[in-house]
Order: structure tokens, then C-alpha cells, then sequence
């Protein structure tokens, strides 16, 4: 499988129309862009009300699966995603209210009431962003641990960060040539003798 050659720019809509250049990996986008770079995923171009609207404007930059209008783009072209968000009400994004659970006539939820929430189509881009400040580099616990310490509140990026940390194990693994019933004599590391 080809990798996706994502666009390096300075920003979406230079990503979208006057890339300079394409790289698949951070090393490669360096080297293009001459400066620090930050792989980012970001909306461009105005919203639209279906998604039909938004295949249309963007023909042929987007996989299609509408009957008559197929198109299918070779891997390392898709850069552009559809997505579909919540619209938002008084200049602000907001999610539906939270329903409790009733649990009532062998039903967990309320039949629904009101109208769904009106949403919006977004076309969404991935590039290398030329000059980005670097992802926030999390120190100390990870987020398991960093939940369990305390309830302080924790900002957006931090809480960013954390998801993105990988995981690190709880002990070191057990060397491989060691089975689960296994062990080392204190005595004599180089000695495996089972463990019952």
C-alpha cells in the first residue's frame, strides 16, 4: 500500500491549492519546508448544509460513493475528509444536552423529543503545517496516573497531549526466552527453572 502524501504549507488553504511540496513522513516535510513542522488536521473552505453540497464543490479531490458520480482516488491522494458536525447555535459550537436514562417499561432511554440538532458538512484537511509550535511534549505520569493523583482541572492541550502520549507498561516485560511459569534463580541469574 502507498502512503498518503500529505501537502507541507503554511496553511490550509495553501495546502488545499499551492502545497510546497508533498512528503509522507515528518523526515521528508523537514527537509521541504526548511523549518520545524507539525503534522495538524484542519477545516477548509466554507461549511456546507448537505453532503451532496460538499462532494460537488470538492469533485474529484474526495472519494465519492454517490450512484453515477464513483471516484475513487489512488492512496497517496487522500488528504480530504468529510465530516459532519453539530452547527453552531449564537456563534457558538454546542452539543446536545445530555439525556438521563430512565430505565422505564423495558426501556433504558426516553423516546426522543425535539428535533435532531441541525448539523453542518466540513471538509477537513491533513498537512504538514510549515513553522507550527511542536505538540506539547507531556512530562512526568501518564494520563492514568495523572487521573488518579487528583481532581485539578487540566487545560485543553495538556488533556491533548495526554491522549496522544503512548503507553507506557505498568514493569518492564519479562525477557522473551522466559515462559509465564518460569523464572531466574536469585543465585544463578543464567539458570531458568520453572515456577510452580
Amino acid at each position: 500500500m502507498t502512503a498518503i502524501l500529505y501537502p507541507v504549507a503554511t496553511d490550509a488553504r495553501l495546502a488545499l491549492s499551492q502545497p510546497r511540496g508533498r512528503a509522507a513522513r515528518e523526515r521528508e516535510a523537514l527537509e521541504i519546508a526548511g523549518d520545524i513542522v507539525a503534522f495538524v488536521t484542519e477545516p477548509v473552505g466554507p461549511d456546507y448544509a448537505t453532503r451532496e453540497a460538499a462532494l460537488d464543490a470538492h469533485a474529484g479531490r474526495i472519494e465519492d460513493d454517490r450512484p453515477g458520480r464513483l471516484v475513487s482516488l489512488p492512496s497517496e491522494d487522500r488528504i480530504l475528509r468529510l465530516v459532519q458536525q453539530v452547527a453552531p447555535r449564537g456563534g457558538r459550537l454546542r452539543a446536545p444536552a445530555p439525556v438521563a436514562p430512565t430505565f422505564t417499561e423495558g426501556h433504558r432511554w426516553p423516546a426522543h423529543q425535539g428535533d435532531p440538532a441541525a448539523t453542518i458538512w466540513r471538509v477537513m484537511i491533513s498537512y504538514w503545517r510549515i513553522g507550527a509550535a511542536p505538540t506539547l511534549k507531556v512530562g512526568g505520569p501518564q494520563a492514568r496516573y495523572a487521573r488518579k493523583r487528583g481532581r485539578e482541572p487540566v487545560d485543553s492541550d495538556t488533556l491533548q497531549a495526554y491522549t496522544r502520549q503512548p503507553l507506557q507498561p505498568v514493569k518492564p516485560q519479562q525477557p522473551l526466552d522466559i515462559g509465564l511459569f518460569e523464572r531466574r534463580l536469585p543465585e544463578a541469574p543464567h539458570i531458568v527453572v520453572p515456577d510452580e
